[in-house]
């Protein structure tokens, strides 16, 4: 949504303060000094070599503070650099003392105290990459030499400096008594100051106005037609250099468009044209959004590192407390653990921790302004989820007396106790565990100790009846069960067959069915690609084929390969030729030729017995006739082994032996039929019926 116009203020702060500077004519450096004092500045650079510091044998002259004032020096109107006024405040240190050894006659004596005092000024002044320094000679009159007298001042017109420069400052006078005054002082750039037509290179110094559109801050560059300047965006931070995030040398005038989630309070912006010791400004203006700061957070990250240290890392400083917190394993809020106290955090830095031991329930709470920012509990990938520990507060007192607490929602609470809270209740218990040393030491101090005991047990005790209920249920349960065994046991039983052909006519066919028909009566589940020819021709005959497969082994069902003429030439031709045969695509409804690329591998690598049966009928094929690889598995020739054929698909002592051949009487009854109408009247010799018969889909 759109920016309101008030909060872009915010993030922009107030506009930087125009200082209007006083102007200086001429190349040549000045000195001043107050009325009562006289004072000479030596020509020329000077070489600043610190002198000896001395005791004092009489008064001397000390300065007492440092001022710095911001001016220009011009040599015509618009030519003009920026300098640094420098004040010196001195004052009198020490007494007048007459040498001992020194022994004058009456006309040779003169009272020291009347004589005037003089020192030397020094005034050192460095900016990289210049440095200069001036020597002054100062003459304070008899009159104000009197000990911590303060008696004026001195001035120096000055010493030339960078817009945008740091630099360094300091005073002492000669010979030494004490050591320097010294400061540091960052000046301003073209932005802070009214020279923009006094100074020659703030005339091309690139202009930047910062805008909202929508959800996105724009910084809108007023720079002249293909004029070439560089502009870098980087975080500032208090601790060590400036952080580059983003640099591009570009042509103006130009519009960077940011997005919100970028913007950070240590956002800043230099600009400055591509020119040989060109100046170069700084500002730094979301340090007031809050977006920025609500970005900050966001971006924060604790990170747990070796020998128990951690680090909380940001691209800014925060203002922020760190403290060690205990969370129960109910998910409610992390408690503050006493006897450690709040810290303030170091973003980027290590931290160690103050445990001798971890646990999963202790965690990291990092704060601002009375609001948890982050928590992590930075031992749960290590030593797993949250225990259903109490943590115990062991504290120490002056005469070495101890108290214990445990650590709760509402506080800490005394043991033992007469409370009804759960850890007053188990207050004895708590601890004799605690005595038993059943309990972990995480922190040992003078102040205290912290232990975490393990409540387990107690949960345990607590739920014991609650046990017996659902083990008397369970034993119901049980009871219910065993009498519905048989129908159970025969759901359980229920076993999945495959059953696979190849293409032989609609006799065949007729035969297949009837087989699946009679077989899908017993408790068996019947799957064969005669019941499925939609799904076939819709899903293909090897998906279909490698559906059917995975779900009847993954449920511990049976293959059954149907062998006919056509199937074993199929399987001839896949042992000789596999390739040439796996090039030739099957039939849209032909499973078996499909089959063969994925059945064949389990046969020749030995995975076939108990997943697969082969079954061959009666005065069509004989067993032998089958491939000798594809007898790795049994082969039955039906209907005359039908008795071992069911058995072999039943689960082993299923079906009681009596039972058995009653089964395979009522298969053998459902399949004649088919066998008389395959098999001509003639006798089976005179070969099958081949003629066309009922479609089957």
């Amino acid at each position: 949504m759109p920016v309101p116009w008030f909060l872009l203020s915010l993030a922009l702060g107030r506009s930087p303060v125009v200082i209007s500077l006083e102007r200086l004519v001429g190349p040549q450096d000045t000195a001043r000094c107050s009325p009562d004092l006289s004072c000479h500045l030596w020509d020329g650079d000077m070489l600043c070599l610190p002198g000896n510091i001395l005791s004092a044998p009489g008064p001397v002259l000390v300065p007492t503070l440092l001022q710095t004032e911001l001016v220009l020096r011009c040599r015509q109107q618009t030519d003009c650099d920026l300098c640094v006024r420098v004040t010196v405040h001195l004052a009198v240190h020490g007494h007048w003392v007459q040498p001992k050894d020194e022994i004058k006659s009456a006309s040779e004596f003169e009272d020291p105290r009347n004589a005037s005092l003089q020192a030397q000024v020094v005034i050192s002044f460095q900016a990289y990459p210049t440095a200069r320094c001036a020597l002054l000679e100062v003459q304070v009159p008899a009159t104000l030499v009197q000990p911590g007298q303060s008696v004026g001042s001195v001035v120096f017109d000055c010493f030339e400096a960078g817009l945008g420069a740091e630099v360094r400052i300091w005073s002492y006078t000669q010979p030494r008594y004490q050591k320097e005054l010294n400061l540091t002082q960052q000046l301003p750039d073209c932005r802070g100051l009214e020279v923009r037509d006094s100074i020659q290179s703030c005339w091309v110094l690139p202009w930047l106005n910062v805008s909202a559109d929508g959800d996105n801050v724009c910084l809108v560059l007023d720079v002249p037609e293909r004029k070439h300047f560089g502009l870098l965006l980087y975080w500032d931070q208090v601790q060590g250099p400036l952080k580059p995030w983003w640099h591009r040398n570009l042509t103006g005038p130009q519009t960077i468009t940011l997005n919100h989630t970028d913007l950070v309070p240590c956002l800043c912006i230099q600009l400055w044209p591509l020119e040989p010791d060109s100046v170069r400004t700084n500002f730094c203006p979301f340090q007031k959004d809050p977006r920025a700061h609500r970005n900050l957070w966001h971006a924060a990250r604790l990170q747990l590192l070796p020998s128990r240290s951690w680090r909380l890392s940001a691209p800014c400083s925060l203002s922020a407390e760190v403290t060690l917190c205990w969370q129960a394993s109910d998910q409610s809020p992390c408690l503050a653990v006493p006897l450690l106290p709040r810290e303030n955090v170091t973003v980027n830095k290590v931290h160690k921790f103050p445990l001798l031991d971890g646990h999963p329930n202790m965690c990291v709470q990092v704060s601002s302004r009375e609001k948890v920012q982050l928590q992590v509990c930075l031992w749960s990938d290590s030593l797993g989820p949250f225990k259903n520990d109490m943590l115990l507060v062991e504290s120490r007192g002056l005469q070495n007396d101890t108290s214990l607490c445990a650590l709760g929602p509402s506080g800490c609470t005394p043991l033992p106790s007469k409370t009804s809270m759960r850890a007053a209740h188990l207050g004895e218990q708590l601890l004799q565990d605690l005595q038993s040393g059943q309990c972990l030491k995480l922190w040992d101090d003078d102040l205290g100790a912290l232990w975490a005991c393990p409540m387990e047990k107690y949960i345990h005790k607590r739920w014991a009846l609650v046990w017996l209920a659902c083990l008397l249920l369970g034993a119901a349960l049980f009871f219910f069960l065993l009498l519905r065994k048989d129908r159970v046991k025969a759901a359980a039983q229920l076993r999945v067959a495959l059953l696979l052909h190849a293409t032989e006519g609609a006799g065949f066919e007729r035969l297949v069915a009837a087989l699946a028909s009679a077989l899908s009566h017993l408790p068996l589940r019947v799957a064969v690609d005669l019941w499925s020819r939609r799904e076939l021709s819709a899903q293909g005959a090897l998906a279909w084929f490698h559906a059917q497969r995975r779900q009847t082994l993954q449920e511990g069902g049976v293959v059954v390969l149907l062998f006919s003429p056509g199937a074993v030439a199929l399987c001839q031709q896949w042992l000789q030729d596999a390739a040439s045969a796996s090039e030739q695509a099957p039939g849209p409804h032909d499973a078996f030729a499909a089959s063969l690329s994925c059945v064949l591998p389990d046969f020749l690598q030995g995975r076939a017995p108990g997943r697969y049966l082969g079954v061959c009928f009666d005065g069509l094929l004989h067993p032998d006739d089958v491939p000798a690889p594809f007898r790795a598995a049994p082969v039955f020739s039906l209907p005359s082994q039908l008795p071992g054929f069911l058995s072999a698909l039943q689960e082993p002592g299923a079906t009681p032996p009596g039972r058995l051949q009653e089964r395979a009487e009522q298969v053998c009854r459902a399949l004649q039929p088919a066998l008389d109408r395959y098999f001509p009247p003639g006798g089976r010799d005179a070969g099958p019926d081949l003629g066309p018969g009922p479609g089957l889909e």
